[in-house]
C-alpha cells in the first residue's frame, strides 16, 4: 500500500501526520519494545474480550458499549492534550464513512464470527487485512501501484487464506460462516484505510482529535442502528462483572490506552517498525484463546496464518531491500495519524 507521506509536528505534543521513512537514530530498545509488545499483547486479547462479552450481550450492543467507552476515554485524553475535535464538516463527512467501514461494521462483524469461532481464529483473520487493503488501493483508490513483488504477495495471502478455510474440507456450516464474517471484518478495515490515507490523511488535525471524532461518529451510528436491529441494549448494571470488565477493556484500554502507546511508539521508532505490531498480534491472539478459554486450532489454521504474514510482508516489502509500513486492522479504531494495526 501507498507509504504514508505525512509530517511529524510535536511542537505541542500532537501528531498530524506520519512520515514512514522518519525514524529516530537508533532509539534504545529499552525506550520503546516494553510498549511495543505491551501495544501486542493488548490488541491480541481483545478477540478474548470479544469471545466474552458476545456470551452475554448481542454483538451490536457489545460494539456499541465497546465505541462508547473508547470514546470517551478519547475525549478525556483530548481535555487532557488541550486539543479539540474537527470543525470542518468535510472532514466530518468523511469521518463518517470511515467510522461506519472502520469501527462500527468490522466490530460488530467480529463480534458474529465470534459467535462461531474461537477468539484465536478471529485473530488470524485480522492479520489478512494488509492483503485486502493493497488491491483496493491499486484498483479503486490509486493511492498505489501493483509491484511484482506486491501481485506475489497477493498471491501468497491467497493461497494462505485458503488454507486457514481448509477449503478442501468443504465449505458450508456455522464455523465457516463464523470465519467469512471475520475476513469480512477484515475486509472492511481494507476499504476503511485507503480510503483515510486518501481523504484524510495529511490532514493538520492531530491523530488523538481525528479518531476521537470518528469513535464519536461511531458511537453515534450503532446507537441509531442497535435498537432497530438488536431491540434497546442492556444497561451496564445488569452485566456481569466479567462481561462488564470485557467492555471496559474493549473500549478504554484497547482503544484508548492502545491508541496512546501506538502514537509514542510512532514517535520513537518511526511508523515503518511500529506497523510490524502486525506480526505479534495473532502471536498474543493464539497464546490468549489457548490458554484463558482452552481454545484449540487444528494445523492447518496456524499454517495458513503463516503464509498470509510471509504474503503481507512480501507485499509491503518487509522481505528485501526496501521496507514499507503495513496497515492492518485489530479490531481497534485506525489512526489517520499512523495508519496502525486496528485494529
Amino acid at each position: 500500500m501507498a507509504e504514508n507521506r505525512g509530517t511529524l509536528s510535536y511542537a505541542r505534543g500532537r501528531v498530524s501526520g506520519v512520515t514512514a521513512d522518519f525514524t529516530p537514530d537508533r532509539p534504545a530498545l529499552r525506550s520503546w519494545l516494553p510498549g511495543f509488545v505491551a501495544l501486542a499483547a493488548i490488541w491480541g486479547s481483545s478477540f478474548l474480550f470479544i469471545k466474552v462479552g458476545v456470551a452475554e450481550l448481542h454483538p451490536l450492543h457489545l460494539t456499541l458499549y465497546r465505541v462508547a467507552s473508547g470514546a470517551l476515554t478519547l475525549l478525556v485524553v483530548l481535555a487532557v492534550l488541550r486539543d479539540r475535535l474537527p470543525r470542518d464538516l468535510r472532514v466530518w463527512a468523511h469521518l463518517t464513512v470511515i467510522a461506519a467501514f472502520g469501527v462500527a461494521l468490522p466490530f460488530t462483524l467480529f463480534g458474529y464470527g465470534e459467535q462461531r469461532v474461537e477468539s484465536m481464529l478471529a485473530g488470524i483473520w485480522n492479520a489478512t487485512t494488509p492483503l485486502i487493503v493493497l488491491p483496493l488501493a491499486v484498483l479503486a483508490f490509486r493511492t498505489e501501484r501493483l509491484t511484482s513483488r506486491g501481485a506475489v504477495g497477493l498471491g501468497l495471502g491467497f493461497v494462505g487464506v485458503m488454507v486457514v478455510l481448509g477449503v478442501w474440507e468443504g465449505v458450508g456450516g456455522a464455523h465457516f460462516v463464523g470465519q467469512l464474517m471475520c475476513f469480512g471484518a477484515a475486509a472492511c478495515y481494507g476499504l476503511a484505510i485507503p480510503y483515510q490515507k486518501k481523504f484524510i490523511a495529511g490532514s493538520a488535525l492531530s491523530g488523538v482529535s481525528l479518531s476521537a471524532a470518528q469513535l464519536v461518529v461511531a458511537a453515534v451510528q450503532l446507537a441509531v442502528v442497535a435498537p432497530l436491529v438488536a431491540g434497546a441494549p442492556p444497561l451496564p448494571t445488569a452485566l456481569s462483572p466479567k462481561v462488564l470488565g470485557a467492555v471496559l477493556a474493549l473500549g478504554a484500554l484497547g482503544t484508548g490506552l492502545a491508541f496512546v502507546i501506538n502514537l509514542r511508539n510512532i514517535r520513537i521508532v518511526g511508523a515503518t517498525t511500529a506497523s510490524t505490531v502486525t506480526y505479534l498480534i495473532p502471536i498474543f491472539a493464539v497464546l490468549i484463546g489457548a490458554v484463558v478459554l482452552d481454545e484449540r486450532l487444528t494445523w492447518h489454521q496456524p499454517v495458513g496464518a503463516l503464509i498470509v504474514l510471509l504474503g503481507v510482508a512480501v507485499s509491503q516489502g518487509l522481505i528485501g531491500r526496501r521496507r514499507r509500513p503495513i496497515a492492518a486492522g485489530t479490531g481497534t479504531p485506525m489512526a489517520p495519524a499512523a495508519e496502525p494495526a486496528t485494529r
